[in-house]
């Protein structure tokens, strides 16, 4: 018997963004989901207009699983997670060991069909860093979000991820943050009015 699934059915039950109000709770199964959207997205961009070689449907299946040792661990939040070297380099250690036991919890027959799913030191570089990117792009719009609605507790986090993608010399996260970003400034009369 697998307690893999049983486990990965948790994701919805660990909530995000733990120190903050949010006027709309988000757990990590929802933010998966956005992520690999937005991964899926980044690949294709990638490969139509930056001579990327992505596999669009592998980084949106990395990006439902890249949270997944969360289900271990909680989702510790991101001031205390980098407040400082040591702190990251022993969470890392955290992260790698919740890893390898949920990827022990997958039945042997399946376990290399998942650990580049889960264990994110079999992962290749480039598609690290692309799920990466997706996964801040979705934490930047779940500040506009909660901006739009009022809610200015996001405020500095807004400012701390917009610097990070500024800083991300990934084209396609310029292309992204350009062609589909200001519509999340938007409510949705403004968004159907282009209908």
């Amino acid at each position: 018997m697998s307690h893999f699934f049983a486990h990965l059915a948790r994701m919805k039950l660990i909530m995000r963004w733990p120190l903050m109000h949010n006027l709309k709770p988000e757990n990590v199964q929802e933010h998966s989901l956005q992520v690999a959207m937005v991964a899926h997205a980044l690949a294709l961009i990638h490969n139509r207009f930056y001579e990327g070689q992505f596999d669009p449907f592998k980084l949106a299946t990395m990006a439902i699983f890249h949270d997944a040792s969360e289900i271990l661990t909680g989702d510790l939040p991101t001031p205390v997670k980098y407040f400082n070297k040591e702190i990251e380099t022993e969470y890392k250690k955290i992260e790698a060991i919740a890893e390898n036991k949920l990827l022990q919890m997958v039945p042997e027959d399946f376990q290399d069909d998942y650990a580049e799913l889960i264990d994110s030191s079999q992962m290749q570089e480039a598609d690290k860093a692309l799920v990466k990117s997706a996964d801040t792009l979705c934490a930047y719009l779940k500040c506009l979000e909660e901006l739009s609605s009022g809610n200015q507790e996001f405020k500095l986090a807004k400012s701390r991820l917009e610097s990070s993608l500024n800083a991300n010399p990934d084209p396609a996260v310029a292309y992204f943050r350009e062609h589909f970003v200001p519509s999340f400034n938007l409510s949705l009369d403004e968004i159907n009015q282009d209908l």
